[in-house]
């Protein structure tokens, strides 16, 4: 992100309160997510503790310090979707958009394209539905991994 794209964020929030969290969140709508070195410029630009900001990307999960995909994908991992079969359709996820195996465990996956983003959650309140996902904001549920690969091909994805 460059010097005059973060000075334009810094000044329209400068005075207003809550300055740091608008900051930020301006950030990573821009870039999809905040980097350290936009960090570091904040810190600088704003006087404020570069720590400080650290604390505030770190302590909120609506801030991600890496790259997210254009598209996010939530699991739901809660006890309805993982009775009906919730773990297959994450592990078919991972399998049909190619996602190395190491990563699995982890918290927040993002394709090598940054098209999509895979991340979990506890539930997603539509346990009638299990199992169920969400991208970008719209549920899909009764699902099975053969349904997949024909919910991604709407949001650009090809078969490779």
């Amino acid at each position: 992100m460059d010097a005059r794209k973060l000075d334009k964020i810094i000044e329209q929030y400068v005075s207003m309160p809550g300055q740091v969290l608008s900051t930020l969140e301006a950030i990573q709508e821009e870039e999809g997510y905040v980097p350290k070195e936009a960090m570091q410029y904040v810190s600088e630009k704003m006087g404020v503790p570069f720590s400080q900001l650290f604390s505030v990307c770190t302590f909120y999960a609506a801030f991600s310090l890496k790259p997210r995909g254009k598209h996010i994908i939530t699991i739901c991992e809660g006890t309805s979707c993982h009775v009906r079969g919730g773990p297959r359709l994450k592990a078919a996820m991972l399998d049909i958009l190619k996602i190395n195996p190491e990563e699995k465990h982890a918290k927040s996956i993002t394709t090598e394209d940054r098209l999509f983003t895979i991340e979990t959650t506890r539930c997603l309140g539509c346990c009638s539905l299990a199992p169920v996902m969400m991208i970008d904001g719209t549920i899909y549920g009764y699902l099975t991994p053969k349904k997949i690969p024909e919910i991604l091909r709407q949001y650009e994805w090809k078969k490779k």
